[in-house]
């Protein structure tokens, strides 16, 4: 069995070895050494990623009580190599875990809810519990969390005895065969944990909840905390800086900018629709009336225009379509008031391999086409006989 060297020293970053067995796989080359102080993932922890002699670790697993090591290259069995983990990784990960245990020790002893799920990805760290949270609880046990890291309370490892775990109230997410490592942090936590941690609270550094949302029975909160923590306040503030330069403003003021900006756009936009509508207007008084067909072209998809233009068209043709590109394709609305418009629909569906429905006396869709194939497609069904429930090709238009 592989000595878990980073159980004794979780700072170990290079350390030698004796290779036991070497297997080729589909992930590489699977090195088993005889103690190892990378950490294989589990218990919601990534693994830890470095360096064989020359060759990389991309990954560690342990598998019925093996930790094999996925190499890109190939080692004999008995060989001592020469190991080092990246520190980088293993720290922030140690940074990550450590803050999560101490955010959960506070949720759970402010609300007594339970951490049911807990994964540490490359972007985020998310905690699930089996309560829904407050808002107002939220921001205490971050408070809380964050005012331990500054006490700098000690992080103990503790191995007790059958008989000394039923004197431990301690948490765990699911029951455990063998011996129990319990990760201790004074009056915040007590965590049945197979992960790394930091020696003191205080190299946390930071514990910041970003996102809330509700999950299953409760609630999915993600954290960021140590060097992560820090980026991502980099990132915001550079941001939100970059915004009040484009809106001339502080940064306290951004919010208050974007939203007079929004106004001043929805106002735009209405002007927009006003005479878009107009337009319209004029476009159909060239309509004679009687007109069988008549098709018009806008542009972009708005399906709230093509509506409101065709039933002005209506008003002096038989059939009214109207058709807008956009970045899918073209959208296309067909009306009328004395004739069932589905057939059209259907043959222009056919022909180009669109998509759409509706009801007898109007019908919306899409076209994976440009506008002039979907012009070509309309002119050739409405040249057949005026009767629009006539039949209709079934063979894409030209």
């Amino acid at each position: 069995m592989t000595q878990k060297l980073y159980y004794f020293d979780a700072y170990m970053s290079e350390f030698s070895a004796n290779v036991i067995s070497c297997d080729a796989t589909e992930k590489g080359f699977a090195v088993v050494l005889d103690k190892t102080a990378f950490f294989p993932e589990g218990g919601g922890q990534p693994a830890d990623t470095g360096f064989i002699n020359s060759a990389s670790v991309i990954d560690v697993q342990e598998v019925d009580g093996v930790i094999y090591h996925y190499c890109s290259e190939e080692f004999e069995a008995g060989e001592n190599v020469g190991c080092s983990i990246d520190f980088d990784r293993r720290f922030l990960n140690m940074q990550l875990h450590s803050g999560e245990h101490v955010f959960s020790g506070y949720i759970h002893q402010l609300t007594g809810f339970d951490n049911v799920g807990f994964h540490m990805g490359e972007s985020a760290v998310t905690v699930d519990f089996n309560g829904v949270v407050t808002p107002e609880v939220l921001s205490r046990a971050e408070r809380l969390a964050n005012e331990a890291v500054w006490n700098n309370l000690e992080i103990e490892t503790i191995y007790p005895s059958e008989e000394e775990l039923e004197e431990y109230d301690y948490r765990s997410k699911k029951e455990i065969d063998g011996q129990v490592r319990l990760v201790s942090i004074e009056d915040v936590d007590l965590c049945a944990c197979c992960g790394t941690h930091v020696r003191y609270t205080g190299e946390i550094g930071m514990i910041k909840a970003v996102s809330m949302q509700n999950y299953k029975n409760g609630v999915r909160i993600t954290l960021h905390a140590g060097a992560r923590a820090l980026e991502n306040y980099d990132a915001i503030n550079k941001s939100i800086r970059a915004a009040g330069a484009l809106l001339a403003a502080k940064p306290s003021e951004v919010p208050a900018g974007v939203e007079h900006l929004l106004e001043k756009l929805d106002m735009q936009k209405a002007v927009i629709t006003d005479l878009r509508l107009k337009l319209n207007a004029v476009k159909c008084e060239k309509i004679e009336p009687g007109t069988p067909y008549y098709l018009e072209i806008i542009a972009g998809g708005d399906a709230k225009e093509a509506q409101k233009l065709c039933d002005m068209i209506c008003e002096k043709a038989l059939v009214g379509a109207v058709f807008g590109e956009s970045d899918e394709g073209v959208k296309y609305c067909i009306a009328s008031r004395e004739t069932d418009v589905r057939p059209i629909g259907e043959a222009l569906n056919r022909a180009l391999d669109g998509r759409g429905g509706g009801r007898a006396e109007m019908v919306q869709g899409s076209l994976p086409c440009n506008i002039e194939k979907a012009k070509s497609a309309w002119d050739k069904i409405t040249s057949l006989p005026e009767n629009p429930q006539a039949s209709v090709p079934t063979t894409p238009a030209e």
